[in-house]
């Protein structure tokens, strides 16, 4: 098994350990909204990278989701006074 020929000088061993410390990890501004945003990544607020929109926001999937809801609650509203009416046709038919 190997082993080592030389003592591994303090200047060789700090030199090669000074490499392994955590880094801050560097801040930019959104182009779209000047929002503080970390590089290489989607902004969160407006959702834009790069000058293009990759993310819908928190905003906008609230929004699109009460549009959705209200759609489907008039939906069932008018599938149930379509229903009322046809059940009063069906019973003045068995009136006569």
């Amino acid at each position: 098994m190997p082993v080592p020929k030389r003592k591994t000088s303090k200047a060789r061993r700090d030199q090669r350990q000074s490499t392994k410390f955590i880094r801050p990890q560097s801040i930019t501004q959104c182009a779209n909204c000047q929002e503080p945003l970390a590089t290489h990544q989607a902004c969160a607020v407006c959702g834009y990278y790069k000058g293009r929109k990759v993310l819908n926001t928190k905003l906008e999937r609230t929004i699109k989701r009460t549009e959705t809801r209200t759609a489907l609650q008039a939906k069932a509203q008018q599938s149930a006074q379509s229903q009322d009416s046809n059940e009063q046709g069906h019973e003045q038919d068995n009136e006569k």
